[in-house]
C-alpha cells in the first residue's frame, strides 16, 4: 500500500516535471490538507494563512525538481510547511497558535453525537480550555502537538519535518502532554471545590 502512494507521487512528480498542466493542480488537491492542517494551527490571521499557503506551494514547485524521494513526499511538503510557518512568526515576532477545534469542528461532533447536552457543553468547555493551554505552549511543543495528532504524522516524519531527533520529539509531546494533564487537573480540582 505504501509502495503504491509512492508509485503515484513519483508519477505525479514526473508529470509535473515534464510540463502537464493538471499535474500541479492534482498535486496541489492532495496535498492542500495537510499544508491547510499546519498553517490553520500554527497562524491566527486568515489573510496571512492564505498566503503562507500559496508561498508554500509556490516553494514546493520551485524546488520539486531536487526531490530525491529518500523520504515520503508528504515529509517533505510538511517540512517546507513548517518552516515557511515558523520563518513568517520570526519574522512578525508572533507565538505559534494551535486551533485544534474550531466552534465549527465542535459544533459538527455535537451534531454527530448522541451524548446528553450536559456532556456536550462539557466538552466544547474542556476543548476551549485544551486549545487556550495550547497557545501557551513553547512553539516547538505546539507543533509537535499539532503534526502529531491533527496530521497523525509518525513520530519520524515530524522528526523530518521538524529537522529534530527522533527522541526530542517524543520528549516534546511527552512533556506538552504533561503540561496539558496537570493544567486539566487543577481546572477539575477547582471546579470540584466550587461545587
Amino acid at each position: 500500500m505504501e509502495l503504491e502512494k509512492t508509485d503515484d507521487d513519483r508519477i505525479l512528480v514526473d508529470k509535473i516535471m515534464s510540463g502537464e498542466n493538471r499535474a500541479f493542480e492534482a498535486f496541489i488537491f492532495k496535498y492542500k490538507k495537510l499544508v491547510g492542517h499546519i498553517v490553520f494551527r500554527l497562524i491566527k490571521d486568515k489573510e496571512d494563512r492564505e498566503d503562507i499557503c500559496q508561498d508554500i506551494f509556490v516553494k514546493v514547485y520551485r524546488n520539486l525538481g531536487s526531490f530525491q524521494f529518500s523520504s515520503k513526499l508528504s515529509t517533505w511538503v510538511a517540512t517546507i510547511a513548517y518552516n515557511t510557518c515558523v520563518n513568517f512568526l520570526e519574522k512578525k515576532r508572533e507565538p505559534l497558535s494551535a486551533d485544534f477545534m474550531t466552534d465549527e469542528k465542535i459544533n459538527e461532533t455535537a451534531d454527530d453525537s448522541h451524548e446528553p447536552p450536559d456532556r456536550l457543553i462539557e466538552s466544547k468547555e474542556i476543548s476551549a480550555f485544551v486549545r487556550k493551554e495550547i497557545d501557551k505552549l513553547p512553539p516547538v511543543y505546539k507543533a509537535a502537538i499539532t503534526l502529531y495528532h491533527l496530521n497523525e504524522m509518525s513520530y519520524e516524519e515530524i522528526a523530518g519535518a521538524m529537522r529534530l531527533p527522533e527522541g526530542t520529539v517524543k520528549s516534546h509531546l511527552f512533556r506538552a502532554r504533561k503540561i496539558l494533564k496537570d493544567k486539566l487537573m487543577i481546572l477539575y480540582r477547582q471546579e470540584d471545590l466550587c461545587r
